[in-house]
């Protein structure tokens, strides 16, 4: 009897954390809703939908991943569901759409949220199902209320729509191209408006995005927790990297500690990339076998709970970097390091990125892999932007041009690319053809070498955070881990 009483009593310490955790979850969705309300105003409706399945091939659907936008404001992991925010209301401000039961689909398809889960994942207390929600926009949207909810619950609204002013708020995204096939929502825009009155459509997403783009406190500890797993992932990637070895071999040693550590899965397709396929940005095949003397590009991070981080490291498959990839890696590394002590409050992504530039202009001088400074001869080899915003998805949404803040997290990754062909590639113009025979003797000397150094970063108030800092970095650290036994796990 004792020891079924202390094994309860241990399963129930257990399980407390989880508890809590779903607790400060709950606060957060609320806290999110709530200051989103606050920017629509009392005028509005807003509408959200969760993302359909995507069809892998025939009649097989890919792993569902919940639209970002809907998670962000639910929590609720579950297709076909429906979002309404009435933020002039007196009370019931949040509504939940959810499929109804079904025996039969739930036998072939999994269990479905039942209205009181949906309620617990969600923090909203009115939960519909989805076979509701026709009845209950149309009542809305003709002064009538719905359920057991008083009319003048939604009295501002009401009048909003009696005085044409109110707003049917939507996440409308930029529009179709003339060729392209109308979105979902906005073929539900023009239902709307040709079935009701008195209000206008509008596009709320910058309002969530602008909410997303400030990480609360509960999504920080998230985004630490998923950058923890994807560094013990690379640290996992660098032991299983040798001569010999697979790029398939280490993508798959990454990935275990993914799923080992509870992460969902990963947060953009890995990128392991060996000798010449370091200097393909997307390399995705990871098919080929890696050889003594090349450096190994790596390019992964974790979904965990809907938050993603970014990382990328480069590292000697043995062990050693040489001369000539320490110079390149050297100068990556240069352009990083100076461009953190840009990403403070009140600068922006672009003034990130411009040092990187510098950096890497007067670098690429030195090396002779450029014969001016003062132009754009740099973008031959470095050929991308050094910054982008990090969270729920890997490029997350956000004003590239807002000013940097406490709360805003995004990457640094600067990298240079000696891409063989990318001198046979330029334009035959007679500025290309002298810069061409110049800096012919340097690109022979570093060609094949693609070196990117990406850490994701958390501004707060006691300054910037880097959140990958557990993965090697340096040259010293990077060769040193290479040779060192195996990393510990990553405690729970």
């Amino acid at each position: 009897m004792v020891s079924r009483i202390l094994a309860s009593v241990v399963a129930l310490v257990l399980l407390l954390p989880h508890v809590a955790l779903a607790a400060d979850f709950q606060d957060d969705l609320k806290a999110r809703r709530a200051k989103v309300m606050q920017e629509l105003g009392p005028d509005s409706i807003l509408i959200v939908w969760s993302a359909p399945p995507r069809v892998y091939s025939n009649d097989v659907d890919y792993e569902y991943r919940q639209d970002s936008n809907f998670y962000y404001l639910t929590g609720v992991d579950q297709a076909e569901s429906i979002l309404v925010l009435m933020p002039g209301n007196g009370g019931h401000k949040e509504m939940l759409f959810v499929l109804p039961r079904d025996a039969t689909r739930e036998h072939w398809e999994g269990h479905r949220l039942t209205k009181e889960e949906a309620m617990h994942d969600s923090g909203i207390a009115t939960v519909y199902e989805t076979t509701e929600f026709e009845t209950f926009l149309a009542n809305m949207l003709s002064r009538r209320s719905y359920g057991e909810v008083p009319a003048q619950e939604y009295d501002p609204f009401f009048k909003a729509l009696k005085e044409n002013r109110a707003r049917l708020q939507l996440l409308l995204g930029p529009p179709p191209g003339p060729k392209e096939e109308l979105p979902q929502t906005f073929q539900f825009a023009n239902r709307t408006r040709e079935r009701f009155f008195g209000f206008t459509v509008n596009d709320a997403t910058a309002i969530v995005e602008a909410a997303r783009q400030l990480k609360t406190p509960y999504e920080q500890k998230v985004l630490q927790r998923s950058a923890d797993i994807s560094s013990e992932a690379h640290r996992a990637g660098m032991k299983a990297a040798h001569p010999g070895a697979y790029e398939y071999e280490v993508e798959a040693a990454i990935e275990y500690i993914y799923k080992k550590n509870g992460a969902d899965d990963w947060g953009y397709p890995s990128i392991v990339g060996s000798g010449p396929n370091a200097t393909t940005l997307h390399y995705e095949k990871s098919k080929r076998q890696m050889q003594a003397g090349e450096l190994l590009l790596v390019d992964a991070a974790a979904n965990y709970q809907f938050m993603t981080v970014d990382i990328t490291r480069t590292y000697p498959v043995s062990g050693t970097f040489s001369p000539a990839q320490k110079d390149i890696y050297n100068l990556v590394l240069q352009a990083q390091t100076d461009a953190m002590k840009v990403a403070a409050p009140g600068a922006k992504l672009s003034d990130v990125h411009n040092k990187t530039v510098d950096v890497i202009k007067q670098g690429l001088l030195k090396l002779g892999l450029i014969t001016d400074a003062t132009g754009d001869q740099y973008k031959t080899w470095y050929t991308h932007r050094a910054t982008h915003w990090i969270g729920m998805d890997v490029h997350d949404v956000g004003d590239r041009d807002r000013t940097l803040a406490p709360g805003m997290a995004f990457v640094i990754e600067p990298g240079i690319y000696i891409r063989d062909g990318a001198l046979d590639q330029l334009p035959k113009t007679p500025e290309n053809v002298a810069f061409i025979q110049k800096v012919r003797p340097a690109y022979e000397k570093y060609k094949n070498i693609g070196v990117r150094i990406e850490d994701s970063f958390l501004l707060t108030n006691a300054g910037l955070e880097r959140l990958s800092s557990k993965v090697p970095r340096t040259v010293e650290e990077i060769e040193s881990f290479m040779k060192s036994p195996q990393p510990s796990s990553l405690p729970r």
